[in-house]
């Protein structure tokens, strides 16, 4: 039987879905194990520390629990955020364990006191909004409450291209641990 232009279009439509939401499913299941790719460059919604902020709330939800272990509750996004040092200057981040490195917009980097040219930046990526052109760097350190990593590779992407730094796998694959417990990202240095 033959099936026409519309109905083929609607089969492939649904088999994208379905696929779509079969790897949304594996990525809930397996999250503390997914550690490379990078990470989703997707806007920020309202409940970002910046936002938290703003209405007067905390912008890092972190609690040191003990020397060289911080705890990071999710946002009603269901992404985490810390107020990171990054070569000593406070900067909001991403926690995203899908991401390959950190990922610093261009606006952080300078204000982590990184002063790049137009021909630094020297590699493609690819992006949830596609390819973007970043300079790679090497970060003098990263500081999360008490969990120092020193001599952290880094890329900055062009103004523009990136709204919240990332804190990816970088500097997290240096930790001893990093798992979610009781709904809270655990990070142990």
């Amino acid at each position: 039987m033959a099936l026409s232009s519309g109905t083929r279009t609607l089969l492939g439509e649904l088999a994208s879905w379905g696929a779509a939401a079969a790897i949304l499913v594996a990525g809930v299941m397996h999250y503390d194990t997914l550690r490379t790719g990078l990470g989703n460059v997707l806007g920020i919604a309202d409940t970002s520390p910046v936002a938290a902020e703003a209405s007067g709330e905390p912008a890092i939800q972190s609690a040191s629990t003990k020397s060289g272990t911080e705890e990071l509750k999710a946002f009603a996004d269901g992404h985490y955020y810390a107020r990171a040092e990054i070569n000593g200057r406070p900067i909001d981040v991403m926690v995203d364990t899908g991401a390959s490195m950190v990922a610093l917009t261009y606006e952080d980097a300078e204000r982590a006191g990184l002063r790049l040219k137009p021909s630094d930046f020297t590699n493609q990526v690819s992006t949830a909004n596609g390819v973007a052109a970043v300079a790679p760097v090497m970060l003098d350190r990263i500081s999360i409450g008490h969990i120092t990593v020193r001599n952290v590779r880094a890329a900055v992407c062009e103004r523009g291209r990136l709204e919240k730094t990332l804190l990816g796998m970088s500097f997290l694959s240096r930790l001893e641990r990093v798992g979610i417990s009781q709904g809270r990202l655990v990070l142990v240095e």
